[in-house]
């Protein structure tokens, strides 16, 4: 999967901004902390339609406020449910626009998650 590049990552098309993107420290892959960290972003994916929900939003590549509902066979509050998952776990960030929520992809968050995901294959840190 192609990651929109941090500057372009959210809302280049619209005029609208999803908020500061999380500050990410270079932290070490092979910890306790790094464990925790994994086991909380495999939670927020653990369910097939926030996996989808990410993919949609990284194709994307700009901020989606409405148009998130009509992707998915899930009425608008699940959809709002599985997009709260995400966000507490920082891998997406939203901002209100009016009675809408903007969301987009915090790269530096995901990129994180790829990292420790490739680490597990190296044998370290046991």
């Amino acid at each position: 999967m192609k990651l929109p590049s941090p500057s372009d990552a959210c809302c280049a098309p619209r005029a609208v901004d999803c908020g500061p993107p999380a500050v990410v420290p270079d932290l070490p892959l092979h910890d306790g902390a790094a464990d925790e960290a994994l086991a909380q972003l495999a939670r927020a994916l653990a369910h097939p339609a926030r996996v989808r929900l990410l993919r949609i939003l990284v194709a994307r590549g700009t901020c989606v406020c409405g148009e998130l509902v009509a992707e998915l066979p899930l009425a608008q509050s699940t959809v709002s449910q599985h997009l709260k998952v995400l966000k507490d776990a920082g891998l997406v960030r939203g901002t209100v626009e009016g009675p809408r929520t903007c969301y987009c992809v915090d790269v530096g968050v995901l990129t994180r998650a790829q990292a420790l995901l490739g680490a597990l294959g190296t044998g370290e840190g046991t």
